[in-house]
């Protein structure tokens, strides 16, 4: 088997590393223990660690759980350094697996629920895991890849037909077993990035990193309480959830309300229900439920303190109009795969309307030109940040070259900073559309389409130009309603025109039943750019 750190960039390629102010951690951590023992150790074993379909299991029968879960894996052969690849829905075998792996120092690999076949063939040719741990319902894309890629054992939840062993059986046939006495630069888990941008990347992530994310952001921008009660619906495959339904609540000692399946009914009502207390969601939920319970709101959200919005920018009618009807501020945020969590938010002292916020505590961030000079106040330029976690990708010099520069990450946004230090997105950089010598940026044509009562849905993007190189053109998905024609179109294109400079408007609409998203429900405008480019070159020819 692969070494991880074999694959690791070289420390010269690494971004620098920021020490966290008056936190310390000791040469030896293991962050499951960090999360799940500590806990017990600390009083809090007849807490609630999660609720989940009206069961509640306490951080002392987490515990228990997971050191015989442990023990399984060890008995099976898994040692450290070892990967074990994750595809599971939001339940408590999922915390049990992830938290069990770390604790005897092997690697956690999961994975998006939705992925296809041809998808985990990618995943398991890179990081070649020991071990697959699957629900049984997400079992036939993961058999499908594990017959065309390197053998790996599969390990059921569930109903397995006698094809493979069950979770349930390896969870009581073991004692329990000691926790590894892993370092804390020692590798946690390898997150693999949603592919918004092509083909998705390994990220590493030490246990020191996964304890670092919940004492920058989760201690300073959310403050949580052992009181506290998490809850919302990103998948825990993603670091978005991980942080937010796992590591922040476990971090705190709190309680946390696993989703298997989302609806806006459910999360409503696990709201109510739980009592949950900081919710966590991308911008099309919140978009989602102000459209679909209106006023009704406030009578499901009594306990909610503060909404998480990531993932992407979220936009400020919704931000206004989300605190008009509720009382109850939005935190934009963003991070990346990359960072682990977000590095740059809101919060509840400053929360501006159309603003990311300021630098999360323990991180830096700046605006930079293209010879990384620092942008002046006012200008749009890259994004770089830098912090306690960064970037290191398993497996991809090249990659590693154009996200760290000169010691710092590179995300790939476009930002703007104000006089007043709030950073403010633009774009992405392959989003940055150049009509004609003019720069214009797709989600700001984006945000003022969403305005118009006709549009439900819409991305813009690059469309190939022989006068102009390239115009902007917007996919649009239309409201209930509303019918494509014509005279649309012209509506749209002079409604943009009226809100901001009328160079920006797109030149071309197409009408469209959905746009394309990855698992995280980010849109993938890299699809619609090259679907352009694809038309472009056959027009041509």
């Amino acid at each position: 088997m692969l070494a991880m750190r074999d694959k690791l960039p070289p420390p010269d390629q690494w971004p620098d590393f920021l020490p966290l102010p008056g936190v310390v951690y000791p040469d030896h951590l293991n962050a499951s223990v960090a999360l799940l023992d500590e806990n017990v150790h600390q009083g809090r074993g007849q807490r609630v660690a999660i609720y989940w379909e009206r069961q509640a299991i306490t951080y002392g029968q987490l515990l228990d759980q997971v050191a015989r879960f442990a023990a399984s894996l060890l008995e099976a052969g898994i040692r450290p350094g070892d990967r074990v690849l994750l595809r599971l829905p939001n339940r408590p075998e999922f915390v049990i697996a992830w938290l069990s792996i770390l604790r005897i120092g092997a690697i956690a690999v999961a994975t998006m629920p939705l992925l296809r076949s041809r998808e985990l063939i990618t995943i398991l040719d890179d990081c070649r895991p020991r071990l697959a741990i699957c629900q049984d319902e997400l079992l036939e894309e993961l058999e499908r890849a594990v017959s065309a890629s390197s053998g790996v054992t599969l390990l059921v939840v569930g109903s397995t037909n006698g094809r493979h062993a069950r979770f349930e059986d390896w969870l009581n046939r073991a004692p329990s077993a000691q926790p590894a006495n892993t370092r804390a630069d020692d590798i946690a888990l390898l997150a693999y990035t949603s592919g918004s941008t092509g083909i998705p990347k390994g990220t590493i992530h030490f246990h020191r990193d996964v304890l670092a994310i919940a004492d920058t952001y989760s201690k300073h921008i959310l403050r949580p309480t052992p009181d506290d009660v998490f809850g919302g619906h990103p998948t825990l495959a993603f670091t978005f959830g991980l942080g937010g339904l796992l590591i922040f609540p476990f971090r705190a000692g709190a309680s946390t309300v696993l989703l298997e399946r989302f609806t806006p009914e459910r999360l409503l009502q696990a709201i109510r229900d739980y009592r949950i207390s900081i919710v966590f969601c991308a911008p099309t939920t919140y978009k989602m439920l102000l459209r679909d319970f209106g006023e009704r709101l406030p009578e499901y959200l009594a306990s909610l303190r503060i909404g998480v919005s990531a993932g992407e920018t979220l936009p400020a009618t919704v931000f206004s109009e989300w605190k008009q009807r509720t009382g109850i501020t939005l935190l934009d945020g963003i991070g990346s795969t990359e960072m682990l969590h977000i590095f740059i938010s809101n919060s509840l002292e400053e929360a501006v309307p159309g603003s990311t916020g300021r630098v999360v505590p323990g991180y830096e961030a700046k605006v930079v030109d293209q010879e990384l000079n620092e942008a002046p106040a006012g200008t749009p330029g890259l994004l770089a940040v830098r912090g306690p976690t960064g970037c290191r990708y398993w497996n991809r010099p090249d990659k590693q070259a154009e996200y760290v520069r000169g010691g710092w990450n590179f995300p790939g946004d476009m930002f703007v900073q104000d006089e007043q230090g709030l950073f403010h997105y633009v774009c992405r950089a392959d989003d940055l559309i150049i009509c004609a010598g003019n720069n214009i940026a797709g989600p700001e044509v984006e945000a003022v389409l969403l305005q118009h009562a006709a549009v439900k849905d819409v991305a813009v993007v690059a469309s190939p130009d022989e006068l102009k190189g390239f115009v902007p053109k917007a996919f649009v998905v239309l409201a209930e309603g509303w019918q494509p024609d014509d005279q649309l179109v012209k509506e749209l294109q002079e409604f943009v025109k009226q809100q901001i400079a009328p160079y920006k408007y797109p030149r071309r609409i197409e009408f469209v039943e959905q746009l394309p998203r990855t698992q995280t429900g980010k849109i993938r405008r890299v699809e619609l750019r090259q679907l352009e480019l694809d038309r472009w070159r056959q027009h041509e020819t």
